[in-house]
């Protein structure tokens, strides 16, 4: 079958759109593998997800997001806002939203700034607890894993969040897998490592789950990040998180909210 697609990215976190919004374009069982088969940069077209947009029952559209591996993330930041994008331009929805997830139903303002897109999510209350990130134990989570004072809190998906003095020279892709799998996240994690870099700003680098790998940026990463510093005193309400595709900024107060870019690529057609 021939599938239309849309290329997108949000701070270089970037996604296969798959429009269903009208009618079911890839079988349910199918997802998965035209994830895996699709994400991978040398043989597909080369994504850190893909992006299923429908109608919603709770909201005015609906994303599943399916990563490389096959499985399915109960959120993602940035992937809003690329779904903002192509819903903003193709009509779907005007200035405000409801996006329904699988983490709940998320407020979005979306619209342009001359000629680029900028989409402000409301990510919901940053949840601290071990039973909702989830994590093993009770109370917060603060756990020393090998070398590596590590905090969690979950932003729409598990989060693990480390400090850092030498952001540039870390090394993310060989300290990431210790953490990431630790038998205290059943769920696994998402790893993120953070340097505060002034009184309202962090930068950032995170070791995707499902991805297996570091990406260029993540939505709830940057929100996780910025609330752990938060509620350490390290940083204010507002915070600049700049991320390696670019900068984000977080809002904190109560309801976190992530503000940043969307981009379309370029869009095409499938045999699959």
């Amino acid at each position: 079958m021939e599938i239309p697609f849309t290329k997108l990215h949000g701070n270089g976190n970037d996604f296969i759109l798959i429009d269903e919004y009208e009618k079911t374009v890839i079988p349910d069982e199918m997802k998965a593998q035209f994830a895996t088969l699709y994400c991978d940069r040398r043989f597909g077209i080369g994504a850190d997800g893909v992006l299923y947009l429908s109608k919603s029952g709770k909201g005015n559209l609906k994303m599943r997001i399916l990563q490389p591996d096959g499985s399915e993330a109960e959120m993602c930041g940035n992937g809003i806002r690329c779904l903002a994008k192509y819903a903003f331009d193709t009509g779907y929805v005007k200035e405000s939203c409801i996006v329904e997830t699988v983490a709940g139903e998320m407020p979005v303002a979306a619209g342009y700034r001359e000629d680029e897109f900028f989409a402000t999510i409301a990510m919901g209350t940053p949840l601290f607890d071990r039973r909702d990130i989830p994590a093993t134990g009770e109370g917060e989570y603060r756990e020393m894993i090998g070398p590596h004072e590590v905090y969690a809190v979950n932003t729409g998906v598990p989060h693990a969040v480390i400090f850092v003095d030498e952001l540039d020279r870390f090394e993310v892709a060989a300290q990431s897998p210790q953490i990431r799998f630790h038998d205290t996240f059943p769920k696994g994690a998402n790893v993120n490592f953070v340097q505060v870099t002034g009184p309202d700003a962090i930068s950032i680098r995170t070791f995707e789950r499902g991805v297996e790998a570091e990406t260029l940026s993540c939505g709830t990463g940057a929100t996780a990040a910025a609330a752990v510093a938060h509620k350490l005193g390290r940083v204010g309400t507002t915070v600049q998180v700049e991320t390696q595709g670019g900068p984000l900024v977080i809002t904190l107060d109560g309801v976190a909210k992530m503000e940043g870019p969307a981009a379309t690529v370029f869009t095409g057609l499938i045999t699959f």
